[in-house]
C-alpha cells in the first residue's frame, strides 16, 4: 500500500505564495520542539512566530519535511530549521488570513505512517521466508 505524503507542506507553500502574490507578509506560528532549531530566547509559551517573507529571510526552502532559511535576530545571522509537523499555522501579518494546523494530529498522522511503513516492511520480510511443513 502506498503511503500518502501529508498535505501540510503543500498548504504552507500555497499560503506563502498567496501572501507573496498579494504583497502581504507571511508569518509562521511554530510549536517549539527538539526537532526544530529556532532562537530559543524568543520562544514564548513553547511557541514562536516568525516572519518568512522575502525581506526577512535568505535561502528560504519549504519542502515536505522542513522549512529552512537564514535570518537575522538582533543583528546576528541564524540558521533556522522547522520541522513541518511543528508548524501550527501560516498567515498574513496584514490581514490575518491563512491556515492553522493541529500539530498533535499531524504528529499522530506521521507516526501512523511510520507504523504502516514498518508493518509493510514486516510483511515483505515475512513473504520472503518459506514455510516448511513438519510432520
Amino acid at each position: 500500500m502506498k503511503t500518502l505524503v501529508p498535505t501540510t507542506s503543500y498548504l504552507i507553500r500555497a499560503i506563502y505564495d498567496w501572501c507573496c502574490d498579494t504583497s502581504q507578509t507571511p508569518y509562521v506560528s511554530v510549536r517549539v520542539s527538539e526537532a526544530s532549531s529556532v532562537p530559543l530566547e524568543l520562544v514564548q509559551d513553547g511557541e514562536i512566530v516568525l516572519n518568512i517573507g522575502t525581506s526577512a529571510t535568505r535561502d528560504l526552502r519549504i519542502d515536505n519535511e522542513a522549512i529552512t532559511f537564514s535570518a537575522r535576530f538582533d543583528s546576528v545571522s541564524r540558521e533556522i530549521f522547522i520541522v513541518i509537523s511543528d508548524v501550527k499555522g501560516i498567515f498574513s501579518r496584514e490581514s490575518g488570513q491563512g491556515l492553522g494546523f493541529n500539530v498533535d494530529e499531524v504528529a499522530k498522522q506521521e507516526s501512523s505512517n511510520t507504523i504502516e511503513k514498518d508493518r509493510v516492511k514486516a510483511v515483505n520480510i515475512s513473504s520472503k521466508q518459506r514455510l516448511k511443513i513438519v510432520k
